[in-house]
C-alpha cells in the first residue's frame, strides 16, 4: 500500500496573509477514496528549501501532491526546485504548450515567452490537466505538482488520484471508536492503551484530553483506530479497563 504525502508552499500562508484551506480539502478528497494522508508539510517560497526537501521526498517513494509556486513571478520556485532536485533541466512540454496556445487563443491574448513559461517542467514529466484554465499542472514521477489556487488544485488532484491510483481506493478498509472517560487522567490509562496496542496489531490507540468548557466536564476523548473487526472488540477491552480504573465513559 502506497502512502501519500502534502507539500503546500507559499509565503502568504506561512506569513498569514491568508488561511491554509488545502489540507482540510485533501483529508476529504482522499477520505472519499478510503485513502489517508500519512504527513503534510508547509514550506515558504524559498527555493533552496524547497529543493531540499524534493530531493528527499523523490528519494523516499511516496507518492506527494504540492501546491503552489507553479507560476512565473518572481516568488515561484516550485518548477525550478523541481528539476534541481531531480537533476534534470526544464523543458517546454509539448502537451502544456498546446494547452496554454489554446488558452490563450480563447481569451484572445498573444502567445509570450513568459505565458509558455507557465509549460516548463521537469525533463520528462507528464502534464496533470486544468478544468479551470487549461494551465496545466505537472507530474515528476509520482510527484505531482499543483497550483495554489484551490478551485484549480483540487479538481486536478481528484484527477491524479482517480487516474493513477485507483488500484489503492478502499485497500484497508478503517474504521475508529471512541469514548469519552469524564475526569479521566491519560497517565492512569497508559499501560491499558499500550497493552491494547500489544494485544491488537495493526490497532492505533489514540487519545486526547480536554480540560472541558462551560457545557463540558473535563474528559479524555479516548478510542481505537483500524480494521472494523478489530476495532469492535479492541474497544470494548478499552471500555471494561476503564470500568475497572474507576472511571465512568460515554461512547461519542
Amino acid at each position: 500500500m502506497r502512502t501519500y504525502g502534502l507539500i503546500i508552499i507559499g509565503d502568504e500562508i506561512m506569513r498569514g496573509k491568508r488561511q491554509d484551506k488545502h489540507l482540510a480539502k485533501f483529508i476529504e478528497i482522499f477520505a472519499e477514496r478510503g485513502l489517508h494522508l500519512s504527513w503534510v508539510e508547509y514550506l515558504g517560497d524559498e527555493r533552496p528549501r524547497l529543493i531540499e526537501t524534493l530531493r528527499r521526498t523523490l528519494a523516499g517513494g511516496d507518492v506527494v501532491f504540492s501546491c503552489g509556486g507553479i507560476g512565473v513571478t518572481p516568488d515561484d520556485h516550485t518548477r525550478q526546485a523541481a528539476a534541481a532536485a531531480a537533476a534534470v533541466p526544464l523543458e517546454l512540454h509539448p502537451d502544456a504548450e498546446r494547452e496554454i496556445r489554446a488558452r490563450m487563443a480563447e481569451m484572445g491574448q498573444p502567445v509570450t515567452p513568459a505565458r509558455l513559461e507557465l509549460g516548463t517542467y521537469p525533463q520528462g514529466s507528464r502534464i496533470i490537466p486544468n478544468p479551470f484554465n487549461r494551465i496545466p499542472g505537472f507530474s515528476c514521477g509520482d510527484h505531482h505538482f499543483l497550483p495554489g489556487f484551490p478551485q484549480m488544485a483540487w479538481p486536478m488532484a481528484e484527477w491524479v488520484l482517480d487516474t493513477y491510483y485507483a488500484d489503492d481506493f478502499r485497500q484497508n478498509a478503517e474504521t475508529e471508536a471512541v469514548i469519552l472517560v469524564w475526569e479521566g487522567l491519560e497517565g492512569n490509562m497508559l499501560e491499558l492503551m499500550r497493552q491494547t496496542e500489544a494485544d491488537f496489531p495493526g490497532i492505533v490507540v489514540f487519545s486526547l484530553p480536554s480540560f472541558g468548557s462551560e457545557t463540558m466536564r473535563r474528559h479524555v476523548e479516548l478510542g481505537v483506530r483500524g480494521a472494523p473487526e478489530a476495532v469492535a472488540v479492541a474497544i470494548d477491552v478499552l471500555k471494561s479497563g476503564v470500568a475497572a480504573l474507576g472511571y465512568n465513559y460515554d461512547s461519542k
